[in-house]
């Protein structure tokens, strides 16, 4: 059975498809490409069709991730009826999916992070109006998370 991902934040150019090329590499790396599906998208759709900012494909390609050809969609209804694990970067975009999700789809939306070790953030920050450091910071969290649930998707298929 496949399993299928979606990581969310605002604008799908930094957080999101960084978390979706981080991921897509683990499962890879395990094989399990033809198990797991990823996508990204955002909760706007300001950027809809552009590929991902230029600071997160640097930062993604130092770190040896390539995120330079996803492209930006905004989320859809049908993304709710498809999707088995909705991954919110942040607090404001878990509310906005919550509140637009059908009810019998709320269960599977939840905080990316919360699948991470080691980091007191529940948050992936927005990196946009900041600096280089912050796409850096963004790649540490999205890492510990992206280990955290593909180990969490493993324990429930052995289960």
């Amino acid at each position: 059975m496949t399993v299928k991902v979606l990581f969310v934040c605002l604008g799908n150019i930094c957080r999101s498809p960084t978390a979706e090329g981080v991921f897509r590499q683990r499962v890879d790396e395990n094989g399990l490409a033809d198990d797991i599906e990823i996508e990204s998208a955002g909760t706007s759709g300001y950027h809809a069709g552009e590929f991902p900012d230029t600071r997160a494909i640097s930062a993604a390609h130092r770190r040896g991730y390539d995120i330079s050809s996803i492209t930006s969609r905004q989320v859809s209804m049908s993304d709710y009826e498809e999707f088995d694990y909705i991954l919110a970067m942040d607090r404001s975009n878990l509310s906005y999916l919550i509140d637009s999700a059908p009810n019998h789809h709320e269960s599977k939306i939840q905080l990316f992070l919360e699948f991470a070790n080691g980091f007191r953030e529940k948050e992936v920050p927005d990196p946009y109006y900041g600096g280089d450091k912050g796409f850096d910071h963004v790649i540490d969290l999205i890492e510990s998370a992206a280990d955290g649930l593909l180990n969490h998707l493993l324990e429930k298929r052995e289960a």
